[in-house]
């Protein structure tokens, strides 16, 4: 082999592991914090996941899920995935983990905010129905129609009528959804009292994610019973044959991770899609060009 494809090698082998660099720093990050907050609690953390073992099983998974990704652009597959929860579940951060090596062309996120005057007088799926794929696209959406049977229902955002009115629709809009062709997915992402509790505090600690606090998180704590009994008939109410609810146990992150991606490549039947060979086309090169140099004060400061 000579030098030059030695280097070659070399550089593509670097950018690899930069590429994997981004998921380290976020799982040392959250190592660090859970460290720091665990150092006031009275029980210590779980044993969870070695990282060795994260790691190869998360950048396995996250190759599959390309393949799933060529797969729903050649077969025009249209995926919705639901990932609902506590506040602090862990949603955010297994929706990252999908997205992370995916094309934000063909995945997407849907996170909408709280909804406007006029949305509130609008039909009640109306909002999301915009957000929906067209063939060869994946949609994932944090937080979605089921809004309105957990936080609207315990904070009082909606009427008992309003609320039956949704028991009584999302069956019937969800089967409507499937039986256009969209393949529909559910995710409840489950922890306990005292992992909610422990997260929130790890959010207090950090400035990097007090910004994920919000007075609703607050409220949530003290309605603790309250929404639990709304998951609990919410679970009940909307478990149906063309779209059942899937529950993510999520106190361990990683292994909630891990399994939430292995168990959405089991949905969809996938395969390699053929592609052709790709060739590097050579540079067209023009005697009489010569690259103008950047003016100075253009120029980034290099400070690193």
């Amino acid at each position: 082999m000579s030098q030059t494809h030695q280097d070659q090698l070399s550089r593509i082998k670097a950018e690899i592991a930069d590429s994997f660099d981004e998921e380290l720093e976020m799982q040392m990050e959250e190592d660090r914090l859970d460290d720091l907050v665990a150092e006031g609690m009275s029980e210590p953390a779980e044993q969870t996941l070695e990282r060795k073992t994260y790691f190869r099983e998360l950048f396995r998974l996250q190759h599959e899920l390309v393949r799933l990704q060529d797969w729903v652009q050649h077969k025009k597959l249209k995926v919705v995935v639901l990932f609902e929860g506590r506040d602090s579940a862990g949603k955010g951060g297994a929706i990252k983990r999908v997205t992370q090596r995916l094309n934000p062309r063909v995945c997407r996120t849907v996170a909408l905010p709280a909804p406007t005057e006029r949305e509130r007088h609008q039909w009640y799926f109306q909002r999301y129905v915009p957000h929906l794929p067209t063939g060869g696209e994946m949609v994932l959406f944090d937080r979605s129609w089921y809004n309105r049977a957990g936080v609207e229902r315990v904070m009082g955002f909606c009427t008992e009528e309003e609320l039956e009115e949704f028991f009584r629709s999302v069956p019937e809009f969800e089967r409507m959804l499937v039986r256009s062709g969209i393949v529909l997915i559910k995710y409840w992402f489950s922890i306990t009292d005292e992992e909610q509790e422990f997260r929130f505090k790890m959010r207090i600690h950090d400035p990097l994610k007090q910004w994920k606090l919000s007075p609703m998180d607050m409220e949530s704590r003290v309605h603790w019973e309250e929404y639990t009994k709304a998951k609990e008939e919410m679970l009940e109410r909307t478990h149906t044959e063309d779209a059942p609810w899937w529950v993510v146990q999520a106190v361990d992150k990683k292994r909630a991770r891990l399994n939430c991606i292995a168990h959405l490549l089991e949905q969809i039947p996938y395969e390699d899609v053929p592609k052709p060979e790709i060739q590097l086309p050579d540079r067209i090169r023009h005697a009489d060009y010569n690259r103008a140099p950047v003016p100075p004060e253009m120029l980034v400061p290099e400070r690193y």
